[in-house]
């Protein structure tokens, strides 16, 4: 087993750092020449757009669909993750100061990789036979590629994406709330699992009207609770603030004139971590949240574009970077250095340097919503998927498998579990990237206001 185990991190590895990192970002360069610097001419509008349908109890979903803003914030739940945290803290670890510029980089390109998918999964959203509006990859990948071809594309996105985020990347999320609880609180992960997956039943047993719901509440409140937090930091560390911008842009050209030769970190590296991390962290291009911004309804594909924007722009310029300045002005991270705090520990360090023995415990709380929207989210992607390929009734046994995982993932900590993860991860990303690149050109047409429902 152990062997597996290396194998699958090792294949995992090889595909995320060799091959989908240069996909990933070349398709979203490629999109934003295409469209003309789409989230640059477009970030005015979405920004109204989000604020303007800003709404804690807006309109119920149906199976009509959902509003604009709980499409947006049903995106941005499952974007919004332990990533965020300990994704971001891995990366600084990992590939320096430096590797947070190329977080910002990827994520400008992402924006127009998910202006994309957001105007495709609108583009080609269908009714279901129960009279449900729904839409996603597996869509838009079927309407490109007539045929076999197609349908065997569509198949293994939707296979992959239920094991990658329904199930495996659930018990992720599981496990990182249950680690930090009992970091934090003294907790046995095995309550906390309980009573997460009971919640969680109690949300999947609603359909979409109650995810949408929780996620209009929940993400702006969790949103505005830890970026208080964190400027309550960056106010009390504010004297290192400058520095730690400066360390930024010196560790992404020049990081050996910051680090030195002893961490072994070099340009290559923080480009590698910091795309890495920021790509899984917003998810541009992997085929996730297309299924939330099919679901809104608007005049146009166009309008739920600009919207998608707005969600990998919080994600990674707002949440992760707060995370990043937080860490960086702690003067907690020794990059590369063995036996240094890393991941959730190097975060729950440096928000303690600055709060205390409270520091843990805002941690745990955040970790608490960012991993348990995800884990809505996510449950909510797989399960369109579920629906296409195996009807509305297999949903109950999706369901269930999900809350056992979420109780097993709570306490068991297998590395097979994370490696699969990442591994399922990559494999869904390959036929969403082949059907997006392929559908290139009606998106431009819908970037420069043309009509692409004729």
């Amino acid at each position: 087993m152990e062997q597996f185990t290396q194998l699958v991190d090792k294949v995992s590895s090889i595909v995320w750092n060799s091959i989908l990192l240069y996909l990933l970002v070349g398709t979203g360069i490629l999109f934003t020449v295409r469209t003309r610097f789409v989230q640059v001419r477009k970030f005015g509008e979405g920004f109204k757009r989000m604020f303007g349908s800003f709404k804690l109890n807006g309109e119920n979903a149906g199976k009509d669909g959902m509003s604009s803003f709980q499409a947006l914030t049903t995106a941005i739940a499952a974007q919004v993750g332990t990533g965020n945290i300990a994704g971001c803290a891995t990366a600084l670890y990992s590939g320096g100061p430096g590797a947070i510029f190329w977080m910002w980089l990827s994520a400008f390109f992402g924006m127009a990789t998910n202006y994309g998918e957001a105007v495709l999964a609108q583009k080609y959203k269908t009714v279901n036979s129960h009279g449900e509006v729904t839409g996603g990859p597996i869509y838009y990948i079927r309407a490109r590629f007539k045929g076999t071809a197609g349908k065997v594309m569509a198949v293994f996105f939707s296979l992959a994406i239920i094991f990658a985020l329904g199930f495996t990347g659930n018990m992720v999320q599981a496990n990182s709330i249950g680690l930090a609880f009992h970091t934090a609180f003294g907790l046995d992960p095995l309550i906390v699992g309980i009573v997460i997956a009971a919640v969680a039943a109690f949300t999947f047993m609603g359909g979409v009207k109650r995810i949408a719901s929780l996620t209009e509440k929940l993400v702006p409140v969790m949103a505005a609770f830890y970026i208080i937090g964190c400027l309550i930091v960056l106010v009390i560390n504010r004297s290192a603030l400058l520095p730690a911008l400066e360390s930024i842009l010196i560790g992404a050209f020049r990081p050996q004139a910051l680090l030195g030769g002893a961490a072994g970190i070099g340009v290559q590296k923080a480009m590698r971590y910091g795309v890495a991390r920021g790509l899984f962290s917003n998810e541009a291009g992997m085929g996730s949240t297309p299924h939330a911004h099919a679901m809104a309804k608007v005049e146009k594909p166009q309008d739920q574009g600009v919207m998608a924007i707005m969600a990998v722009f919080i994600d990674t310029f707002v949440v992760l970077n707060l995370t990043a300045l937080v860490i960086l002005t702690s003067g907690k991270l020794a990059p590369g250095v063995e036996g240094a705090p890393q991941g959730t520990a190097l975060a729950q360090a440096a928000f303690s340097q600055a709060f205390g023995s409270f520091g843990n415990a805002f941690v745990a709380i955040c970790l608490l919503f960012f991993a348990f929207s995800t884990i809505i989210g996510w449950y909510f992607f797989g399960e369109v998927n579920v629906k296409a390929l195996f009807g509305p009734k297999a949903t109950r046994v999706y369901a269930l498998i999900v809350v056992l995982f979420l109780v097993l993932g709570s306490f068991l900590k297998v590395q097979l579990v994370w490696n699969l993860s990442d591994l399922f991860n990559a494999l869904m990303v390959f036929p969403n990237l082949i059907a997006l690149l392929a559908s290139s050109g009606i998106v431009a047409r819908a970037a420069r206001g043309e009509d692409i429902m004729k």
